[in-house]
């Protein structure tokens, strides 16, 4: 049985609110049922990592919980948010401005030694 689970946010655009809410959940769920999870926050979701961003964010209009409380309550639970390294570019960010919640930065090449060699399950949104 896998004991890691790595969400890759690669299509879910923070412009769509209610896109964020099932992957970042679940991240929740799988870091308290004590699986060792890793959320990769790549191409447009790459923005979510950027301070100031997820807390303009809600999954509902109206909701007084923000994206970026829902990433506080999946970091606390144990999942390890990162930003994929392209996104620094793509979004003109440093590593100075990404949430005291992301991990740091990872490349390609990080995703594919986990599929690769360890005993890991990958979801994608």
């Amino acid at each position: 049985m896998a004991e890691k689970l790595i969400i890759v946010m690669a299509n879910t655009d923070p412009r769509n609110g209610e896109e964020l809410g099932a992957p970042i959940f679940q991240a929740t769920v799988a870091a308290a049922m004590d699986y060792e999870v890793d959320v990769i926050c790549t191409a447009t979701s790459g923005r979510l990592m950027k301070k100031g961003v997820a807390e303009m964010l809600t999954v509902k209009p109206g909701s007084p919980k923000t994206v970026y409380d829902f990433i506080k309550d999946a970091h606390e639970a144990g999942a390890k948010f990162y930003c994929c390294s392209p996104n620094l570019d793509l979004f003109d960010m440093t590593e100075d401005d990404l949430i005291p919640e992301c991990s740091g930065i990872v490349g390609g090449a990080y995703l594919i030694e986990e599929v690769m060699e360890g005993d890991t399950k990958v979801m994608t949104y």
